[in-house]
């Protein structure tokens, strides 16, 4: 990988930090007088990384996918399930992610749950990730071979290791334990 693909990389990265952050303050602001929309947290979230001029307007619409897809991703299952179980969602030992980035993904994610009812159909798209798109902490299974892949912090997501796949889950218990 060259240098410039390597800072690219890490571009997109901490913009998915700052944003996620955005998105978090945004909600918690508003708290309880009103129940915002994920989707106008994310906006103002692109349109400020994009005013400060840490993403160029197309990285950030790009990273703005990519955060509604995790947040949403978490929401449905804090829905669906116990709180508790979060950690079987994110198939890794907590105290392997640093603590102010799972405070405020827990943060958005639980705000966010009872809009997710309203976004079920489009919980479908937000499903598959890709190659080379960003994802937040959490686990991914390789469609292809039913690999996991383990990330413990905001990273690019990297082709299959065993099948070099480009499409994965989150839903790992749908895809099984590996091939």
């Amino acid at each position: 990988m060259s240098r410039q693909d390597t800072s690219r990389e890490e571009k997109l990265i901490h913009g998915y930090n700052r944003m996620m952050e955005r998105v978090r303050a945004t909600l918690e602001r508003l708290g309880e007088r009103t129940a915002p929309r994920l989707r106008e947290a994310i906006e103002q979230a692109k349109d400020k990384a994009v005013e400060l001029g840490e993403l160029t307007r197309e990285e950030a619409e790009r990273v703005g996918e990519y955060l509604r897809r995790d947040i949403q991703s978490a929401a449905n299952f804090m829905a669906s399930r116990e709180a508790q179980e979060l950690r079987d969602w994110l198939r890794i030992d907590v105290q392997l992610i640093e603590q102010s980035l799972l405070d405020m993904f827990l943060s958005v994610a639980d705000q966010t749950k009872l809009d997710m009812l309203k976004f079920q159909e489009q919980l479908e798209e937000a499903s598959e990730y890709h190659t080379g798109e960003v994802t937040g902490p959490g686990a991914l299974a390789c469609l292809n071979c039913g690999e996991i892949l383990h990330f413990h912090k905001t990273s690019h997501i990297p082709p299959c290791p065993r099948c070099h796949g480009t499409v994965f889950t989150r839903d790992v218990e749908e895809v099984g334990s590996g091939g």
